[in-house]
């Protein structure tokens, strides 16, 4: 089953772009079901209908729904959940506070993408148009199956055996609630879902991310950084969507410096997302919502183009750690090394090529680091980082 996320700065309309993909799709006979896993739902306002936790059908070949997370936090996390409340009942929290801190940061959302694994294991439908929640959330989410595969191969066996051992003499002593079996069964059926819902999502020949973003600098910024560390989780993004753009035939004066600006970043945008390739969609003058709207904004982004192809394949900017060191390797085809130069400013890294130019935001791990290396191999820019050298203090001599 394809699988594509929307995901974008929140207000960039993301649940629009969504939502008509969804429709054009279902539009060319595949059987779609699009589905918010955002908290703050707005999927069922954009379709204009009302939506629960099961797929409801909207029209022909197209089902639509918004995920119920407190029922799938039940699901997934209740026996943890009830186990965390009574240990901090038995440190004196207030029977209130005790069960809102058992939901731990994040475990909304993460129980809610969870929730797509079993559409995908189902293949009921064709394709699946997955809105998630903006950006920050999402990259959190995404990223959680690295550091949860390192805690479940590393500390997680030894903290249930130390447990197992001690608990009969923790409990009856101390009375303090010590984690059952149960307990540490659902921690491990919960992070190995996480593994297959990652598994599945980095699958590129079925899954893929789009960022959609507004040609506006703040939203540029937040983008790029998202695009850098789907790349470094090995996530692949297929396609920009630049929304809201200003059409050129609005001719009243009052629009002329929206229209230079917006001009301005998309060229940023051009430059920061290459090759993954752009589709655009204007400012409409009324809002999109309900599907006959939703189908003009589908038209709009990808005429007659099936809206649910692989627009681009493997991954524009991929790091690697070898031997300690870290590289970045860039595509960077039918260049000279002659052509190229580099720009570094802060976590912004400029690669002029010729008469193109590409802006790369650095992940945290390359941040500190300085380029000591810069190898154009084939069509691919490699640059390899290290630790910035201290300068050697010398001590001066007397007399």
């Amino acid at each position: 089953m394809r699988t594509i996320l929307y995901t974008g700065k929140g207000g960039v309309g993301k649940t629009s772009v969504a939502a008509a993909t969804a429709v054009k799709s279902a539009g060319l006979g595949k059987r779609t079901v699009v589905i918010s896993t955002d908290i703050a739902h707005s999927l069922g306002d954009s379709l204009d209908v009302k939506l629960s936790g099961s797929p409801a059908q909207l029209a022909e070949k197209l089902w639509a729904m918004e995920i119920d997370v407190y029922q799938e936090l039940e699901t997934h996390w209740s026996t943890v959940r009830n186990w965390l409340t009574t240990l901090m009942r038995w440190q004196g929290a207030d029977d209130l506070v005790a069960e809102e801190m058992a939901i731990l940061p994040g475990m909304e959302e993460l129980v809610g993408l969870l929730h797509l694994t079993n559409f995908i294991d189902g293949a009921d439908y064709d394709v699946m148009i997955v809105d998630c929640a903006p950006t920050g959330e999402t990259l959190r989410l995404l990223s959680f199956p690295e550091t949860a595969s390192w805690y479940m191969k590393r500390i997680f066996p030894l903290e249930r055996r130390a447990i197992s051992a001690l608990r009969p003499l923790i409990k009856p002593v101390l009375r303090l609630p010590v984690p059952e079996e149960s307990v540490f069964d659902s921690v491990e059926f919960l992070f190995k879902q996480v593994d297959k819902m990652r598994a599945l999502l980095t699958d590129s020949e079925f899954s893929s991310v789009r960022l959609v973003v507004n040609p506006e600098k703040m939203v540029v910024r937040e983008a790029q950084r998202t695009f850098t560390y789907l790349n470094l989780y090995g996530y692949s993004t297929d396609l920009i969507v630049c929304n809201r753009i200003i059409p050129q035939e609005v001719a009243d004066k009052y629009f002329n410096g929206w229209k230079e600006s917006q001009a301005k970043y998309f060229r940023l945008i051009q430059e920061g997302f290459s090759p993954v390739p752009i589709r655009t969609a204007p400012l409409f003058d009324s809002e999109v919502v309900g599907i006959p709207k939703l189908r003009d904004m589908g038209d709009a982004l990808f005429g007659d183009e099936d809206p649910t192809a692989v627009f681009f394949r493997g991954q524009a900017q991929k790091v690697d750690r070898e031997n300690g060191r870290y590289s970045l390797t860039i595509p960077l085809p039918f260049v000279s090394k002659e052509e190229v130069s580099l720009l570094r400013s802060g976590d912004e890294l400029v690669i002029q090529a010729g008469q193109h130019r590409r802006n790369v935001i650095l992940p945290r791990s390359l941040v500190g680091l300085e380029v000591q290396e810069a190898k154009l191999t084939g069509d691919e820019l490699k640059l390899r980082f290290e630790e910035r050298k201290s300068p050697r203090l010398t001590k001066k001599r007397e007399g």
